[in-house]
């Protein structure tokens, strides 16, 4: 599976500056899961480069290509079987249980007017088992944690059986230990074949996870690569304004690589 972005950009009307300029990316898994992910500064159109690559906003310029073709000619039922999201977590309107919730990922591969079924209930059961929330299922959203919560988001996107998430954003607010299981999710859906684009705002993270990165600044066309390459001291810097320094810790659970701004 191949999602391409190719020259997207994007100005919200009325505004003079482009806020995405001429971004060009992909995540190529083929067999195997794979990860890119999404860093800069605040204002640097993170959020907004999501919702036009999902076709949730309309690029003013360039497009978006599943297996080489455009994502505005294909049905949008058939785009969401094989692509989950997860936009940033906020409380539920209502005290939905987290199994309904869940179910929710489910509506891409139903009939019009269809209700869920035996199927629908073992696949939503299964994906909070795969996440490991299952004993949360009979739990109202309004009673989980933010962390249980993200991770109930996660199980919905993975309930339609995607093979690629696109999620913005879903360590923020969530304290050190539901970051961490959020971030071990992600590491063991790639080792079972799921790619992922993160959108996130913690640079270790994504020199844990991400195969390849893409590093925005507002207005240009960002640097895009292998993770490796592009997360480095001087690129990190340059970004985000500020010395950014890069360093291996040895602990007795194994290395580990930390981001500090000395």
């Amino acid at each position: 599976m191949r999602l391409e972005v190719q020259n997207g950009s994007f100005r919200y009307p009325g505004r003079d500056a482009e806020v995405l300029a001429r971004l060009n990316f992909m995540v190529d898994s083929g067999s195997e899961g794979r990860i890119l992910a999404v860093l800069g500064p605040n204002g640097a159109g993170k959020t907004t480069l999501l919702r036009c690559l999902l076709g949730l906003l309309r690029w003013t310029g360039g497009e978006t290509l599943l297996d080489g073709k455009d994502i505005l000619e294909i049905p949008r039922k058939a785009f969401w079987q094989r692509v989950g999201y997860v936009p940033q977590a906020r409380a539920e309107a209502f005290p939905a249980t987290v199994l309904d919730l869940v179910l929710l990922g489910r509506s891409a591969r139903l009939g019009e007017f269809a209700l869920p079924g035996e199927e629908d209930y073992e696949a939503a059961a299964a994906s909070l088992d795969r996440i490991g929330i299952g004993d949360l299922a009979l739990r109202r959203t309004d009673e989980i944690s933010g962390g249980e919560f993200q991770l109930a988001l996660i199980a919905r996107a993975l309930c339609g059986g995607p093979s690629l998430l696109v999620l913005d954003e879903p360590e923020s607010n969530l304290d050190f230990r539901n970051q961490r299981k959020v971030v071990e999710v992600l590491a063991q859906l790639k080792e079972e074949g799921v790619s992922a684009i993160l959108n996130t705002h913690f640079p270790e993270h994504a020199i844990r996870l991400a195969d390849d990165a893409l590093l925005m600044r507002p207005g240009t066309p960002g640097l895009f690569g292998p993770a490796e390459d592009v997360l480095s001291e001087g690129n990190l810097s340059d970004a985000y304004g500020m010395r950014v320094r890069i360093r291996k810790v040895e602990l007795p659970e194994g290395r580990r690589t930390v981001v500090v701004a000395p």
